[in-house]
């Protein structure tokens, strides 16, 4: 990976929380010195309690990419550590916990770089720039090998070879700072405190840069960020997507009120500086939430919607809409996916949590015919619409708990070849797996953003008639700890005890 020149990213300002004072860092380590490298100094979380100076090596990573070390018998984690590394940490009680700092490092692993982004010891939104490209890869590699022992031993993780500006989803969110002037940014973790800034490096740079230009307008046109502590102010978060083939465009202002003053002046001045953007719309939510979009919606230029195209298809992608955030890596992810399905052009495939259909209608090139199923109506509506723009005629979308569906199917003897499943990161509960082992489909395949949870999963699947037979872990998600896999199960082959012989159990 070439190095990426930082000249063009300002030094944050220092993060306000909405009332305009300025909160006090806790927890893990935060703060660069020169070079990016980590630094203490952080407060402590409970200025009453003693903090302590420790030596200590890091032994390993948690599965969050935090240093494990060990410190008087106890097993601590540290933020930012690598392992190999020796350091100096700050160690204090925060509540009945012990609670570890770091502060220096002493000897430096090789494993170790400068992260490119300027806000990184602040944000949090990253976890492991501080590691090389080649030391993320073996981490991720380690955290899936250990989860899936169980299983078998996972291929090599696909990874990406330009693992930044890879996001096709971005949102900032705005307030004010002591002096009242509007700032835009991320959140700092664990809280509602806004850190500035002008550029993140895995969104795509043409978001922040329209970002930019809307907190630039703010002031011209008068608009105030919504205030959380006082419940006033207009504007609340700017969500972005783009279609990374298609290069379309869509703004979506999250506000706290549909009272849009200045509204065609402001569109003007947008679409002028911007006329790439293809569409724009106001997203009305005046909830005390820490949901991003409300429930009221309106197009204020634009069809409303922007298309992408994924494994050769074509997908309409509204506000709402699940679509992958990063597309380069979700090709590999679905290809595999499909590749492990085996498929001939004969087979019945259900598509469980099927969203807006990416993968049902890319597996439906190579199936006989595919069944999605999705709770969300707005989805199966999208998924519908997504069917008939690509033209597939041997696809149906149904609204509905995927599986009450499959029990359903079992009862009236319909059988599925195929069931691909993508559930959320809680991954599925027993009644939907137990479904699945009611409808009995000879393969499985099962995508998951979260491989503990996975592994949970499998665990009951395995344990009711099917076996692990191949585990692909994929980088979604490069710079954070996040990594995906998608597994595939068949059915077990049961002994005849009659016979003497085995029989397949489909």
């Amino acid at each position: 990976m070439s190095k990426r020149k930082n000249s063009d990213y300002k030094k944050p300002d220092k993060p306000y929380n909405q009332s305009g004072k300025p909160y006090r860092k806790q927890g893990s380590a935060k703060g660069k010195q020169k070079g990016g490298k980590p630094k203490g100094g952080s407060a402590v979380a409970d200025p009453r309690q003693k903090a302590i100076t420790a030596k200590v090596t890091c032994s390993g990573l948690t599965n969050e990419g935090k240093g494990l070390v060990t410190w008087e018998g106890k097993q601590l984690e540290v933020a930012y550590l690598i392992p190999g590394e020796t350091a100096e940490v700050r160690v204090s009680k925060k509540g009945p916990y012990l609670n570890a700092e770091l502060k220096r490092i002493i000897n430096q692993s090789k494993d170790r770089v400068n992260p490119p982004c300027p806000y990184y010891y602040e944000c949090g939104g990253c976890q492991l720039q501080h590691m090389s490209n080649q030391a993320q890869g073996r981490f991720k590699q380690n955290t899936i090998d250990a989860i899936m022992k169980p299983f078998g031993k996972p291929e090599v993780i696909l990874t990406m070879d330009q693992p930044y500006d890879y996001r096709n989803k971005s949102q900032m969110t705005f307030g004010q700072n002591k002096d009242r002037q509007v700032i835009g940014g991320l959140y700092a973790p664990s809280t509602h405190q806004i850190i500035p800034m002008d550029r993140c490096l895995i969104h795509d740079p043409k978001a922040d840069e329209i970002v930019q230009t809307i907190k630039g307008m703010m002031k011209s046109f008068k608009m105030k960020p919504y205030n959380e502590d006082t419940g006033h102010g207009f504007l609340r978060h700017i969500l972005i997507k783009i279609g990374k083939v298609s290069g379309q465009i869509m703004v979506v202002l999250v506000a706290a009120s549909p009272v849009f003053k200045g509204k065609n002046n402001f569109i003007t001045a947008l679409r002028k500086a911007h006329p790439e953007i293809t569409t724009l719309l106001l997203n009305v939510n005046k909830r005390d939430t820490s949901m991003v979009l409300g429930n009221q919606e309106k197009v204020l230029f634009g069809k409303g919607t922007i298309t992408d195209t994924l494994c050769g298809m074509t997908f309409e992608i509204s506000a709402k809409s699940f679509y992958q955030i990063n597309p380069v890596q979700t090709e590999k992810l679905y290809k595999k996916a499909i590749e492990m399905a085996d498929l001939t052009g004969k087979e019945t495939v259900v598509d469980a949590y099927c969203g807006i259909g990416t993968i049902s209608l890319i597996a439906s090139q190579k199936a006989g015919n595919v069944i999605g199923v999705e709770m969300n109506n707005d989805a199966v509506r999208d998924a519908i619409r997504n069917s008939k723009r690509n033209g597939v005629k041997n696809t149906r979308f149904y609204q509905g708990d995927a599986g009450e569906f499959m029990v359903q199917m079992a009862a009236r003897g319909k059988k599925a070849d195929v069931v691909l499943m993508d559930p959320p990161r809680s991954g599925s509960d027993e009644t939907f797996l137990a479904s699945v082992v009611k409808l009995q489909p000879k393969c499985v395949v099962y995508v998951s953003c979260n491989p503990v949870t996975q592994a949970r999963d499998l665990k009951y699947l395995t344990k009711n008639g099917y076996t692990v037979e191949a585990i692909q872990p994929v980088d979604m998600f490069p710079q954070t700890y996040h990594v995906e896999a998608v597994t595939k199960l068949v059915l077990k082959e049961k002994t005849d005890n009659r016979k003497g012989r085995f029989r397949k159990s489909y």
